[in-house]
Formats: structure tokens, sequence, C-alpha cells
């Protein structure tokens, strides 16, 4: 007979050995330590209802597929909420000058394009203290560097940003 991890102390100590780093795995990819708890918590309760179909030896493994699947379905939910946030935004210029509004989708975009095009680092340092409002030396603390590093990456952000951003 095969074991699974049906038994609240086997369950246990796989939390206790996969759920830090499965929590930080999470966070590296979302930049959110509540999003990534939650969908460790929500990946263990997972496994709890699948216990009798997952090995103690498949459980890391079982988790880390989950949680992604989960994070990957977060992110496509907030990105049709980004979409029809963005439309709605569009809408209310609708009052506005035609060219007005052409020009400013046409930053939109330009910007967006321009954040997505910086190093994975710098866009997330530019992210997390633009976007969540985090001081240089929150950012440090949730990424585990120095405030230094912070700056240096924000400095770079920036300057990439404003060379590519230059004719606007």
């Amino acid at each position: 007979m095969q074991e699974n991890v049906c038994e609240a102390q086997i369950i246990e100590q796989i939390f206790r050995t996969v759920a830090p780093q499965l929590r930080n795995y999470l966070y590296y990819r979302c930049s959110s330590i509540e999003r990534a708890n939650d969908l460790v918590q929500d990946a263990f309760a997972k496994l709890w209802e699948k216990c009798k179909d997952v090995t103690p030896g498949t459980a890391k493994s079982f988790l880390y597929t989950i949680a992604k699947n989960m994070m990957l379905n977060l992110v496509k939910k907030d990105n049709v909420r980004y979409n029809f946030a963005s439309s709605y935004d569009g809408e209310t210029l609708n009052n506005e000058n035609p060219e007005f509004n052409m020009e400013y989708n046409e930053y939109k975009v330009k910007l967006e394009t321009a954040i997505a095009a910086l190093p994975e680092g710098q866009r997330e340092v530019f992210l997390m203290n633009r976007i969540d409002k985090l001081t240089y030396r929150e950012i440090a603390e949730r990424l585990e560097v120095s405030q230094k590093a912070i700056e240096k990456r924000m400095h770079k952000a920036l300057v990439k940003l404003k060379d590519i951003l230059h004719g606007y």
C-alpha cells in the first residue's frame, strides 16, 4: 500500500519544509507578500483535498504546480480588470479633444511598453515604488538587498524610461 499525505503529522512536516520556499517563489513572481501567502494557503488546502492521491515524495511538486497555476489564473484576472479599467479611463476622456485622447493613448502604450522592457529587477523596484508606494527601505527589506542596491536599480530604471520616453 502506497503512503499518502492524509495524516496531519505528514502534512505538517511538508508545510514546515515547503511553505517558506513556496512563499518566496511566489513572492518573487508576483511581488506581493500577501498574495504569495494566500496562494500558499490555497495550495495546501488543495493538497489536503487531494491528499489520498498525493504521496509525500510528490507533494512538493504538486504544491508548486498548483500554486503556479493559481498565480497564473490570478494574473489573467488582473489583466482583465486592468483592461476594463483602462477602457473605462478612456471613456471618461471622450469629452476631451480627440487629438488629446489619441496622444494620451499613444503615450500610455509607450509607457507600458517602456516599463515592460525594463530588466526584471529594475521593473520590480520601479513598480513597487510607484504603484505600491513603498519606500526604498521597504523594498530593500522585501527583496532582502541593501537600500543602495534599490537606489541604483531605481536610478537605472528612471534613466532608461527617460531615454525611451524622451520624445513625449
